[in-house]
């Protein structure tokens, strides 16, 4: 019987969560662990029209948008919401100098008109079970971490083929709590999803980078696809013969609006989170993480922001590029700023020292909790130059695009190399080098990247202890006397990799010695070959011992605390978060109302600044008062809201579901006061913010005239409406 402590819980309780908004709770669980709370906070549902096998239910609208967003069904016809910026490398990849879909918005008109996007997916979650027991019966704690790893690999392999049967399902199983947990998830994947609508990036973008994780906020971040399957109902790739999809449910929108208090869910697919991180976690990312990445974005930004304002095709090249650097390049600005204001360091760390009261007083029936911090602590402090040589390969070297592009070929070298050469292995090789060959160079400026190159690798050179540095330094320091620029120049001009016609004439006929005599792909291959020879090793070493402490550390903190419900990290896997419409006090004499309105917008208005541009038409449609049935009963036009819900990277375009189950908002961002949310949930100043599906509806009809799509949706103006049969809950399956 493990035995009690009194010390401090009360502190160790508000760290550890979970407050009622504070969570993202499996779906599976959520009748056992949270529908009091949910029904307290107003929810309308039960738990069995939330999360169903045999009927229909709200995770049957939601889907994973090709792995790196959420989304929903809106309509009996496959139409799916998500944000703008989830959508912006499908608009950017259909945009030309003379069609600039990013500037001036795109809208399909007809099916005919809807654009196919290659690589771009749904996947609908189909079940999810706790398979722990099926996992933790093959494992001993005499495993080094690579044995149990290699366990865990093989045991969840025959589970999945075991789940998956002939079905067309994808299975996949997942750890949860460090290891501590394990849950299958058994999905259905659309690979036919096609671009439908998306206004201009004066309106989807509105802000910028300025606004970006900020509130107030005043943006259209919305975009619209459509999920198509074959004829047969069943997913299949891009044809003419496919039709829409129709769904097992979709989610019908309410025109009621929020106001202050509202129950609100968020459903959806977030990336990571690592609420567990220790202290020693903590300082590492304060110390070095967060600073080195940042760093590195700084400089590479400025080079692409250079040289997109200089030339309008690059500008359209590196759009989505740039947005996607930017955007967690203030990200971790605003995690450092976030962790040091709310003093997240010394709160872990008093957290572990009564975890570590705890483990004493347990020693005798589990002495593995003593000792479960001084591995993590271990692990730490021998890993700051390994994470350094790290985090500058994936930023510097890898954020070096000839170089990233150059790697790619080495599959192609050893199989050219092997002495039994296996011509169908290399045939199917250089196809699919082809396939990336024409996707790399639809957007790539050699100029740019050059620029980068020399940048980036000099600060690599000049950071990096000496000892980890890769051999093709030593050239330079040699040859060129420490000049990257120099450098770079003629790797360029040497190279076949910054050449669309180059690289295809190679793969016409592939030589190995030519390959490894390229100098782009020599650098390639002196980065990585440095990092698995030098690096990799350490990191492995430095990672096992983490991983057992981290497990066993976690493990401990739920023994301690019986009584307390707990959630998994973010890792991909479908979530729910639940809490309230809310405003927050961020600092001494400011307090933030919970929505914002299209006056804002007009307020922002700045012409001569690409971030604050407001359409034409859109003024016009303001200075009228044109809102139609969108506007409050205030006659404003709400743009956005904030909730106290719990999200993350990934939940970008996730519904906001109301008691009833109705959508009314799109969820697209965090606030930059409590930017340490991944790390520290902070009840009293994190915010989701969202998207009012009245905005976006507006713009649809209003600003787009595209009625038609709304006319696809089933719009309600009241909380029990007669609902069409596909659009009800709890339908059998």
């Amino acid at each position: 019987m493990f035995k009690k402590i009194t010390a401090t819980f009360l502190m160790m309780a508000l760290s550890l969560g979970a407050f009622a908004d504070e969570g993202m709770w499996l779906p599976l669980l959520i009748e056992r662990l949270n529908y009091q709370d949910m029904q307290k906070y107003g929810l309308k549902l039960t738990a069995e029209e939330i999360y169903s096998v045999n009927q229909s239910s709200l995770k049957d609208a939601i889907v994973s948008f090709g792995g790196f967003c959420s989304g929903e069904i809106i309509s009996d016809e496959g139409l799916l919401l998500t944000n703008h910026h989830c959508g912006y490398g499908a608009i950017q990849s259909h945009s030309t100098v003379e069609n600039d879909y990013l500037s001036e918005g795109f809208w399909a008109m007809s099916r005919e008109e809807e654009l196919p996007n290659e690589d771009l997916y749904a996947r609908f979650l189909i079940r999810m079970e706790d398979v722990t027991e099926e996992v933790l019966s093959q494992l001993n704690p005499m495993m080094s971490e690579e044995e149990r790893a290699e366990t865990i690999a093989r045991v969840s392999k025959e589970i999945a083929k075991e789940a998956k049967g002939d079905t067309h399902y994808d299975v996949v199983v997942k750890e949860f709590f460090a290891g501590n947990e394990f849950y299958m998830f058994v999905y259905e994947t659309f690979t036919d999803v096609r671009l439908v609508g998306a206004p201009p990036e004066s309106i989807g973008k509105f802000g910028g980078d300025t606004d970006n994780w900020m509130w107030p906020r005043h943006t259209g971040d919305f975009s619209l696809f459509r999920v198509y399957t074959g004829p047969d109902g069943k997913p299949a790739d891009y044809s003419p013969d496919n039709i829409p999809l129709d769904p097992r449910h979709y989610l019908p929108i309410s025109l009621q609006g929020v106001q202050e208090g509202d129950f609100a869910m968020v459903m959806g697919y977030p990336g990571s989170t690592d609420r567990y991180l220790t202290s020693f976690g903590v300082k590492q990312a304060l110390e070095q993480t967060n600073p080195t990445r940042v760093k590195i974005r700084d400089k590479r930004l400025e080079i692409l922001k250079e040289d997109m304002e200089a030339n309008p095709d690059v500008r359209i090249k590196y759009a989505s590029k740039y947005a996607s650097v930017s955007n967690y390049w203030k990200y971790f600005i605003g995690q450092s700023k976030g962790l040091k204001n709310l003093n997240v360091l010394a709160i872990k760390q008093e957290l572990e020292d009564n975890y570590m009261i705890w483990a004493e007083a347990n020693e005798e029936e589990a002495p593995e909790y003593l000792t479960a911090l001084d591995l993590i602590k271990e692990s730490y402090e021998a890993s700051y130059d390994a994470n350094l040589s790290y985090l500058y390969l994936v930023e510097a070297a890898l954020g070096t695009e000839i170089i990233r592009f150059a790697n790619s070929f080495r599959g192609l070298e050893t199989a050219l190399a092997e002495g039994q050469k296996d011509q169908q292995r290399i045939n199917n090789l250089i196809e699919s080098l082809k396939e990336n060959t024409l996707e790399h160079f639809k957007n790539y400026n050699a100029p740019t990247d050059q620029k980068v190159m020399a940048a980036l690798l000099k600060m690599y050179y000049e950071d990096v202890p000496e000892k980890d540095h890769p051999p093709v330094f030593d050239i330079v320091k040699e040859k060129y006397n420490g000049n990257f620029e120099k450098w770079a120049e003629e790797v360029f001009e040497k190279s076949i990799f910054d050449d669309k016609e180059a690289v295809m004439g190679f793969l016409q006929n592939p030589n190995v010695k030519k390959l490894k005599k390229d100098p782009a792909y020599i650098a390639a291959t002196s980065f990585i070959d440095n990092y698995y020879k030098n690096i990799a090793p350490q990191l492995k070493e430095i990672n096992a011992k983490r991983d057992r402490g981290n497990r066993v550390f976690v493990r401990g903190l739920r023994q301690m605390l019986p009584d307390k419900k707990f959630y998994p990290n973010a890792n991909s896997t479908m979530r729910l978060s639940f809490g309230q419409v809310l405003g927050y006090d961020p600092r001494d004499a400011v307090s933030y109302d919970f929505y914002t309105t299209l006056d804002g917008v007009m307020e922002k208005m700045d012409n001569t600044d690409p971030e604050f541009v407001v359409p034409e038409k859109l003024v016009e449609l303001y200075e009228q008062k044109d809102y139609g049935q969108y506007a409050n009963e205030e006659g404003e036009l709400v743009v956005a809201f904030i909730t106290n819900n719990d999200i993350t990277g990934g939940n970008s375009g996730s519904p906001v579901i109301d008691a009833n189950g109705f959508l009314i908002g799109t969820a697209f961002d965090g606030n930059w006061e409590a930017m340490s949310g991944d790390i520290a949930f902070e009840p009293e100043l994190q915010r989701c913010i969202n998207v009012d599906i009245r905005y976006t509806l507006f713009i649809i009809d209003k600003m787009a005239g595209a009625g038609h799509l709304i006319e696809e949706m089933t719009l309600v103006t009241e909380e029990d409406p007669e609902l069409p049969e596909e659009a009800q809950l709890g339908e059998e399956l």
